[in-house]
C-alpha cells in the first residue's frame, strides 16, 4: 500500500497542475496560511504572493521597495494581472524556479576541505558582504544579521576553508513553515554566492547540500530556489542534484538594481559584450543617469555624457589622461627612471640588450625579465636564476620595444589604485596555486583551475601553459603529466598577475598609510589622475617598498568591494554624485 502511494506521489509531481504553491488555496489550505506575508531578508523583502488575497495590495507591496533594496514576489498565480496593476513599476523576472523533494534527495559525503555553519558574528557579516559585493549583489547591514542570528525563519550560512580559515561562500535559507505556516511544508534557498577568488571546487554545491540537509532535519518536505534563465552553470548543478523545474513565477520592482533585466534588449546585448573592467564603469554611470554610448565594443571604447560634457573611455583610461602621462606609464623603463629621479624607490633595472648587461647580472642572484612595453602580465618572468637568464632575455627581447631585466625583490605583490590623485583601494596579488587530489595530472589541475578563474572573472583571468608555467613546474621537480598527491600545493607561476591566473585580495583597511601616500606621490610625479601603482613590499604593515610599475589603465573591477567605480565617476562627473542611488549601503 505504501509503495503504491509513493508511486502515485511521484506521478503527481510530474504533472504541473498538481503543484499547489501557485494555485488558489482551497479549504483548510487557505485557512492555515498567514495572510499577506513578506519576509525581510536584509537585501529586500521576499513576498509570498500566494498568501495575498487582493491583487492590488500585492502589487503595492512589491512596489513599496526601499532605496538600495530589492523586493521580489514568488508563487504569483497570475503575474500578468499583478503587473497590469502597476506596469510602470513592475516586471516579470526572467528566472526559473527549481524544486527538490527531499524524499528524492541523495545524500553525499561532506568534503573535508570545508566547514559550513550559521553566520553569527560581525566578522561573518563583513565577509558575506565582501563576497556579495564581489558578485554585484546587495549587501546586508551587519546589525540585521546579528539581530537574526538565532532566527529559525531566516538562516544565513557561511562556508569556510578549513586550512586557510577564509569564508569563501554564503547563502540564505527561508523556512516557509515558520514564515507563513506553509501547508506544503517547504523552504527555499536565496543569495547563494561563492568568492570569485576561491580556488577550491565544489563550494556552491557543498552549500546547497548543507541547506537541504539542514531543512530535512527540521522536517521540511522540499526546497525551492530561483535562478536566472541564462545561468547555465548553476542550472546544470541544480539538475545534477535532481532539482526539477516548476511553473512558479517571480515579479520584481523596476529599479536601478534590476535595470538590466527589463531595459531595452538591444542596449543590454551590447553592454554585455564589454569586459568586466568596462562594465563596472558603465553600470555605475547608468545608475547615476549618465548616458552610455558604445563606440568600439571589441576594444572596450565607449563614451559617457552628462550635463553637456562627453568623455571617451577605454576601460578606466580616458581623455582626461594626457598622452605624455600615458607614454610615461606604458614604457616601464621611463617609469622607473622618472620615479627614481624623484626619490621614489624602484628596483635596479637595465635594458635586456644593454652592453652592460653582463656586469649587471653579476650583482644579483635572481632577476625579473619582462617586456619594456606590455600589459596583463604577458611575457613577465619572475625569480629567474643565472642559468635561465639567456633564454629569458631572448624571450622578452622579441617583444615590441624590447625587454628589460631588473633585480628580483622578494615580498608581497601590492597594487594601489589612485583616482584624482587620491589612493582609494589596495590589494595584494597572489600567484596561482594548484592543489593535488591524487587523481588528476598537473596539466589537468591547471586547466581545471583556469576554467574556474575564467568563469569568476568574465573571461579575463586564465592560466597559460607557457614557458613560465612550465619553468615553475620544472623547478618544483615535477612534470605536467605527473599526478599530484592529495593536499600537495604547487605555485605554478611566480608572477601574481590577475590575467595569468593570479588572485587579488583587498587589504585597504590593513595597509600602512605610508604606502598609500607613496602611491599618491608617484601619481603626481607621473601627472596621471587615474593609475594603478604596483609595489613589492616585505609586508603590508611595513613602510618599506619598491615601485615596480604604473598601470595607466587599472582594472577597477579587480578591487571590489572598494567603490573604485564610484570614485572614478565622481572624478569624471563630480556634479553627478547627487544623483547617486544608494544601491550598496552597509
Amino acid at each position: 500500500m505504501n509503495r503504491k502511494k509513493e508511486e502515485i506521489k511521484k506521478l503527481d509531481r510530474a504533472i504541473p497542475p498538481t503543484l499547489r504553491s501557485w494555485e488558489v488555496p482551497k479549504g483548510k489550505q487557505a485557512e492555515v496560511m498567514k495572510p499577506d506575508v513578506e519576509v525581510d531578508c536584509g537585501w529586500g523583502k521576499l513576498i509570498f504572493a500566494h498568501t495575498f488575497k487582493r491583487v492590488k495590495k500585492l502589487a503595492k507591496t512589491i512596489s513599496n521597495e526601499k532605496e538600495g533594496k530589492r523586493n521580489l514576489a514568488l508563487y504569483i498565480r497570475d503575474p500578468h494581472v499583478v503587473i497590469a496593476e502597476a506596469p510602470q513599476d513592475l516586471f516579470l523576472d526572467p528566472s526559473h524556479t527549481y524544486r527538490i523533494w527531499f524524499d528524492e534527495y541523495e545524500k553525499t559525503r561532506k568534503k573535508k576541505e570545508f566547514t559550513i555553519r550559521k553566520a553569527r558574528s560581525l566578522k561573518d557579516s563583513r565577509e558575506i558582504n565582501r563576497i556579495y559585493e564581489s558578485r554585484n549583489m546587495i549587501k546586508i547591514k551587519p546589525s540585521f544579521l546579528i539581530k537574526h542570528k538565532n532566527s529559525r525563519t531566516i538562516n544565513f550560512f557561511v562556508i569556510e576553508d578549513i586550512k586557510k580559515k577564509d569564508i569563501i561562500g554564503a547563502a540564505l535559507g527561508i523556512d516557509h513553515k515558520l514564515a507563513f505556516n506553509d501547508p506544503e511544508n517547504g523552504c527555499s534557498l536565496w543569495s547563494l554566492a561563492v568568492d570569485p577568488q576561491a580556488s577550491a571546487p565544489g563550494v556552491g554545491e557543498a552549500l546547497v547540500h548543507s541547506l537541504i540537509e539542514y531543512f530535512m532535519e527540521r522536517g521540511r518536505d522540499f526546497l525551492d530556489l530561483s535562478v536566472m534563465h541564462y545561468n547555465k552553470p548553476a542550472i546544470k548543478l541544480y539538475e545534477k542534484l535532481h532539482f526539477k523545474r516548476v511553473p512558479a513565477f517571480c515579479v520584481k520592482h523596476k529599479s536601478s538594481v534590476n535595470e538590466k533585466l527589463f531595459s531595452t534588449p538591444i542596449i543590454e546585448k551590447k553592454i554585455k559584450k564589454f569586459n568586466p573592467y568596462s562594465k563596472i564603469i558603465i553600470e555605475e554611470a547608468r545608475r547615476r543617469g549618465i548616458r552610455v554610448d558604445p563606440i568600439d565594443i571589441s576594444h572596450n571604447y565607449f563614451s559617457l555624457s552628462f550635463g553637456g560634457n562627453t568623455i571617451i573611455c577605454k576601460e578606466s583610461l580616458t581623455d582626461q589622461t594626457n598622452a605624455i602621462a600615458m607614454s610615461r606609464c606604458s614604457d616601464k623603463r621611463i617609469t622607473n627612471r622618472i620615479l627614481k629621479k624623484n626619490d621614489i624607490k624602484v628596483p635596479k633595472q637595465i635594458l635586456a640588450r644593454s652592453k652592460r648587461i653582463k656586469s649587471f647580472l653579476k650583482r644579483y642572484d635572481s632577476f625579473v625579465a619582462k617586456p619594456r612595453k606590455g600589459e596583463k602580465g604577458k611575457g613577465v618572468l619572475v625569480d629567474i636564476k643565472n642559468s635561465e637568464l639567456k633564454k629569458a632575455i631572448e624571450l622578452v627581447s622579441d617583444y615590441p620595444g624590447g625587454g628589460i631585466v631588473e633585480e628580483y625583490i622578494k615580498g608581497e605583490d601590492l597594487s594601489i589604485v589612485v583616482i584624482d590623485f587620491k589612493a582609494v583601494a589596495a590589494s595584494v596579488k597572489k600567484p596561482p596555486v594548484i592543489v593535488g587530489n591524487g587523481k588528476l595530472t598537473i596539466k589537468e589541475l591547471i586547466e581545471k583551475q583556469s576554467r574556474r578563474r575564467r568563469a569568476a572573472t568574465g573571461g579575463e583571468s586564465k592560466i597559460p601553459i607557457d614557458t613560465e608555467t612550465k619553468r615553475c613546474i620544472h623547478n618544483a621537480g615535477k612534470k605536467m603529466s605527473d599526478v599530484l598527491r592529495k593536499g600537495v600545493n604547487i605555485t605554478i607561476r611566480k608572477s601574481a598577475n590577475l590575467h595569468t591566473g593570479g588572485t587579488m585580495h583587498d587589504i585597504t583597511d590593513e595597509i600602512n598609510p605610508a604606502l598609500m601616500k607613496v602611491a599618491e606621490k608617484a601619481a603626481q610625479i607621473l601627472n596621471i589622475p587615474v593609475v594603478g601603482i604596483d609595489m613589492i613590499v616585505p609586508n603590508i604593515k611595513s613602510n618599506k617598498y619598491v615601485v615596480i610599475e604604473a598601470n595607466e589603465r587599472p582594472g577597477l573591477a579587480n578591487h571590489e568591494p572598494r567603490p573604485t567605480a564610484e570614485r572614478f565617476i565622481d572624478f569624471l562627473f563630480p556634479q553627478s554624485s547627487g544623483t547617486l542611488s544608494k544601491k550598496k549601503v552597509i
